[in-house]
This record gives structure tokens, C-alpha cells and sequence, in this order.
């Protein structure tokens, strides 16, 4: 079987509507770490970025507090798709209008990395600027515009 050389990162932002701790994101908050933990239990799994409480709900990476990140290291895409697209994880996609602001810019980047490497949140904003100003491309892209690593 051949080596891959490459993982899918990725990264999704999202607006809250009231602060973390407020009884709007209650229910949020109390899926966090069955869902973490699903991800990390799922085929492909490599990493995902988290601060001191075990999710990355408490680390702020843009000037606007609001603004809560989440990032993974994936062996394929399709591993990442599986897990958010084939598990209790949609169930939180599809109350999300109830806890974040509808996005304006791109709130989804995905981007290939050398196995090994871990994104940074700079990276990561870097991704998501790029896909605004540019759209998809090569330099990060999106599930309906998937790009391929450059040597597969």
C-alpha cells in the first residue's frame, strides 16, 4: 500500500450569537465533548486543536471574541466528510442558526499539509482569507470545490 504524504486539514469558524457561557449556547456547549470525542474516535482521525478545557471554544484567534475556531488534521477527505457528514456531528450542523450568526466570508477552509505537520490558527486564518479573496484554489479550498494534493 503506498504512503501517503499528504493529510487534509481544516478549519471552521463560526460568529456566536450571545458569550459561550450565556444559556443560549448551553446546549452547544453540552454536545461539545460527545461530539470531540467522536471525532476522535472516527477513521482517519489525526488531530484537532484544543486549549485548556479539552475544545478550542476558550481560544481567541480573531480580534473578534465571538469568533470560536475549530480545527482537525484528517488522513483523507473522505475520512472528514464520513464524520461530518455520517454522524451525530450533523445533528449539531443543523441547529446551528440557533447558536451562531449566519456567515458573511467563508467559515470553512480545507487545505493539504505534509503528514506530521500541524496547522497553526495563523495558518488557518490564512486559508480562510485566501478562499475569500480568491475562491478555491490549490492554496485551500472546500468541499464543492475540492483540489487534489499536487502529487496525487
Amino acid at each position: 500500500m503506498p504512503t501517503t504524504k499528504f493529510h487534509l486539514a481544516q478549519v471552521n469558524i463560526s460568529k456566536l450569537l450571545e458569550p459561550i457561557d450565556s444559556p443560549l449556547l448551553a446546549d452547544f456547549v453540552g454536545q461539545l465533548d460527545k461530539i470531540n470525542a467522536l471525532a476522535e474516535q472516527s477513521k482517519g482521525f489525526v488531530w484537532r486543536l484544543k486549549g485548556d478545557n479539552e475544545n478550542a471554544t476558550a481560544l481567541r484567534v480573531f480580534e473578534d471574541d465571538m469568533i470560536i475556531i475549530n480545527m482537525s488534521v484528517w488522513e483523507t477527505i473522505e475520512d472528514l466528510k464520513d464524520f461530518a457528514f455520517k454522524t451525530a456531528h450533523t445533528m449539531v450542523m443543523k441547529d446551528r442558526n440557533k447558536w451562531f450568526e449566519k456567515p458573511q466570508d467563508a467559515a470553512l477552509a480545507l487545505w493539504w499539509i505534509p503528514v506530521g505537520h500541524i496547522p497553526t490558527p495563523q495558518e488557518a486564518k490564512e486559508k480562510l482569507a485566501s478562499i475569500n479573496k480568491n475562491g478555491a484554489t490549490s492554496f485551500a479550498f472546500t468541499f464543492k470545490n475540492v483540489h487534489l494534493p499536487h502529487n496525487q
